[in-house]
């Protein structure tokens, strides 16, 4: 990876610029900011298996890329991961935000952001100036930069899963179409269970790009289009046998599930049989699982005009999805079958290829003795629509024999949030493979207590709560201005923005109490017979809904300094305010009013961050090196996936992040590390927490990239690792640290043809980035949130 930033058209050092989150382009020892670049050919080498996994290479960033291609949980700089998402990071596509807000629940916007042969890099800014040149972003901002036809040709790439059934096809073409107009277009598909086992084709689909920009004296204008249609697995949390003490888990996987290779998911449990959000009886495919499908369309142009140059950006996307998949369910011994049939119960297969078999001796099942109490997700994403425009303006003045740049610009945006969010609960055995079917209970007398393994049409062990529908609209407008002035050796500058938005919209749920009914009897499958699984069937209080109808407004400001000490050093300094307003993590909870849509708790509309940040930049035609110590002060207002409890908190972090590169003929090698001492500094919700690490912060993340070329022949690894951080915030259960190493080896075996092979966690380590429990339970069974084990992929590439 490349530190610092440029332009696509860009390669040369002497031309080592940002453009991503700073007013205009400017070389990276010029300025008060700290930037990385991923370029395609190190995300071909490193072969991530998901958007988050490729983050995790990048340095400050902490990516729990556990759950899949989305879903990733990401901060930066030890900002707080309390719950789950990129609260206080957007993720960009060309300069606009791919999703307004970053954790929408069952709608990252990683989930509609894929890496193809389309990408011309990956920019990142981590803190600055972030704050002020986008909304809802203090932590930073990665933006997917695209290809435009600058240079012509293309390329035909065709991979294969080695140890893992998976096969993908990529294909990208730009060329110039002569009187300064040129065009891309590219995209991918794919098919297969991917990284883990699940018994059915859990991936399956793709996408497509076209842009096409015409130059003008003095700027051009781009037009360009995605289609996205594409589902990929949700890895849940797996069981595990946990052993030793809080402090010093020894953590196994059970017999005939191991969570790095399997998931719950199987090609015997496909069906989610629900009332949809109109209390209609609905059948959805699991195997839909994070299903994402998106059209949008986009302008982008830069003109000149009497010495200023405007930038218009607009994109409309029109999205939607859906999240079909078991979550945050329990794993359970059968001897606590009496909890969900009383005693005497016994156990029969409801499906698969032993349906109707009776088991004799639960405590022996599969080897582990275990049955699941299968909470499914039915989450249904009806509208996530999305418009966004970013229009501003700059000039560059001389003044006093330096260069005064002044900026201004306007930002405004609408997403849209529908969504039903529905539940049904199975009983299920406990084996991998994609071969878990489901179990009927009956009690000592016979009576069956489940339909076909379905105990009930709700969340049955939370008394049918989390039925929930929202249709609510969000605004954000913001002006935004900065100065930055340029004269020798120095540069400063300062940067403003002023965000004011709204909410408006309903929300439906029994939760929200004033007699609301959530839970009925209905015959779900129509045979006539009322089962007792189909009287306990969640429903929509369609009649009563809540509105939503709240404002709010905030500052964001940036300054910072930057001194050229010499040609290939620099030191900076910066200060930075800036927030992230919440989104859908409010509702239903007791910040808003469920009377009169309002506020109750003002001061949760946003999370103001605070930060500060010095550093030094080194840079030579062999060496990079940056070191830059930094300090946060971040409030989080946000809802706990798993208990569905409040949170409202204050977190400070300070720490150290080091990132460098080094090339010595045939030799290269990139490397980042960062320290971090984060502590929860106010809990107004559990003060028993105050001064605990938060939950998932590691003291120490690191990355190294070494590699070597000879003659068209490349061999390297990208080794990741972690120190050991806190299941939850109460600092009882650690999570074990790990080391994870991908390597690869490409060959340029003809002209124009290349074949890489890629080994994703190479050692096939068991990493775990949490547990859902606070501490080892009686049962010592915990649920673990592990990263892909190894998976080999195969990739011949033709380019023309």
């Amino acid at each position: 990876m490349k530190t610092g930033g440029e332009s696509p058209q860009t390669t040369a050092l002497s031309q080592d610029t940002i453009s991503t989150g700073v007013a205009k382009g400017r070389d990276r020892l010029d300025s008060a900011t700290s930037t990385s670049i991923l370029r395609p050919e190190e995300i071909e080498t490193f072969g991530p298996r998901s958007t988050g996994d490729l983050m995790r290479v990048i340095p400050g960033i902490r990516s729990e890329a556990s759950t899949g291609e989305g879903g990733v949980s990401l901060s930066v700089r030890g900002l707080p991961i309390a719950s789950q998402g990129l609260k206080f990071v957007q993720l960009q596509e060309d300069g606009l935000p791919v999703l307004e807000f970053g954790d929408i629940l069952g709608a990252g916007p990683d989930l509609y952001l894929r890496t193809d042969l389309n990408i011309a890099q990956i920019e990142v800014i981590r803190g600055g100036s972030a704050s002020t040149f986008a909304s809802n972003s203090p932590g930073g901002l990665i933006n997917f930069v695209s290809k435009t036809g600058t240079q012509e040709g293309g390329a035909v790439a065709l991979t294969a899963g080695i140890d893992y059934r998976q096969y993908r096809a990529d294909f990208d073409y730009g060329a110039k179409l002569g009187d300064g107009l040129r065009f891309h277009i590219g995209g991918f598909y794919r098919q297969g269970d991917g990284p883990r086992r699940t018994g059915y084709d859990a991936q399956k689909g793709g996408q497509i790009k076209l842009n096409v920009t015409k130059e003008f004296a003095g700027g051009y204008i781009r037009l360009y289009g995605k289609y996205l249609d594409d589902r990929t697995p949700f890895y849940d949390a797996a069981p595990y046998r946990a052993t030793g003490t809080n402090a010093d888990p020894q953590v196994r996987p059970v017999v005939g599930l191991n969570g790095i290779h399997d998931t719950m998911l199987s090609r015997y449990i496909r069906t989610s049989l629900v009332l949809d959000g109109d209390n209609n009886v609905a059948v959805h495919d699991i195997a839909d699982g994070l299903r994402s499908k998106a059209a949008t369309i986009g302008l982008e142009t830069r003109i000149d005009l009497a010495g200023w140059t405007v930038t218009e950006r607009f994109r409309y996307a029109r999205m939607s999805g859906a999240f079909v998949a078991p979550f945050s369910s329990a794993f359970l011994p059968t001897s606590a079958l009496p909890l969900i049939g009383g005693p005497g119960a016994t156990l029969s297969y409801a499906n698969g290829p032993l349906a109707g078999q009776a088991i004799a001796n639960p405590a022996t099942l599969n080897g582990n003795g275990l049955f699941a109490v299968l909470n499914l997700l039915d989450l249904q994403n009806n509208n996530l629509d999305n418009v966004t425009n970013d229009i501003r303006a700059s000039r560059v003045w001389s003044v006093g024999g330096g260069d005064l740049t002044t900026t201004a610009g306007f930002y405004a945006s609408r997403q849209t949030i529908d969504r039903d969010a529905l539940w049904s609960t199975l009983i299920s055995d406990v084996r991998g493979d994609g071969s878990a079917a489901l179990l009927d209970v009956r009690t000592r007398t016979g009576q069956l207590l489940t339909l076909n393994g379905i105990y009930a049409f709700n969340l049955a062990l939370a008394n049918g709560t989390r039925r929930r529908t929202i249709d609510v609209d969000y605004a954000v407008n913001a002006p935004f201005a900065s100065v930055n002035y340029h004269i020798g050796r120095i540069a400063i500058g300062a940067s403003i923005r002023y965000d004011f938005g709204s909410a408006n919209g309903r929300i439906i749920s029994a939760d929200l109490g004033g007699g609301r009914v959530g839970t009925v009897t209905r015959d779900m499958n129509g045979d006539g017979i009322i089962s007792p699984a189909e009287q306990k069937v969640g429903v929509s209080p369609l009649s009563a809904p809540a509105p939503v109808d709240y404002n709010y407004h905030y500052l964001s400001y940036s300054t910072g300094i930057n001194f050229r000490i010499s040609d290939p050093l620099a030191v900076f300094a910066r200060y930075s305010r800036g927030a992230r307003a919440n989104a859908d993590r409010l509702l239903f909870t007791p910040v808003v009013s469920t009377t009169t849509g309002g506020l109750l708790m003002p001061s949760a509309a946003y999370d103001p961050v605070k930060q500060a940040e010095v550093g030094v930049k080194y840079r030579t035609d062999m060496l990079t090196l940056n070191l830059t110590g930094f300090w946060a002060r971040s409030q989080d207002s946000n809802v706990d996936p798993v208990t569905s409890q409040f949170i409202s908190r204050d977190y400070e972090a300070k720490g150290l992040e080091f990132e460098g590169g080094f090339r010595r003929g045939i030799f290269g090698l990139t490397a980042g590390a960062t320290y971090t001492d984060a502590q929860i500094v106010n809990d107004r919700v559990n003060p028993a927490f105050e001064g605990n690490t938060p939950r998932h912060q590691a003291a120490f993340i690191f990355q190294a990239t070494p590699q070597l070329t000879i003659a068209g022949f490349t061999i390297g690894a990208t080794v990741v690792g972690t120190t050991d951080s806190y299941a939850q915030d109460n600092n009882a259960l650690k999570v074990t640290g790990f080391v994870t190493t991908n390597g690869f080896v490409q060959a340029r075996v003809a002209d124009r043809m290349t074949i890489l092979f890629n080994a994703s966690n190479l050692f096939d380590v068991a990493a775990f980035t949490g547990f859902d429990e606070a501490s080892i339970p009686a049962s010592g069974i915990v649920r673990g949130r592990p990263l892909n084990g190894r998976t080999v992929s195969a990739t011949v590439r033709f380019d023309f």
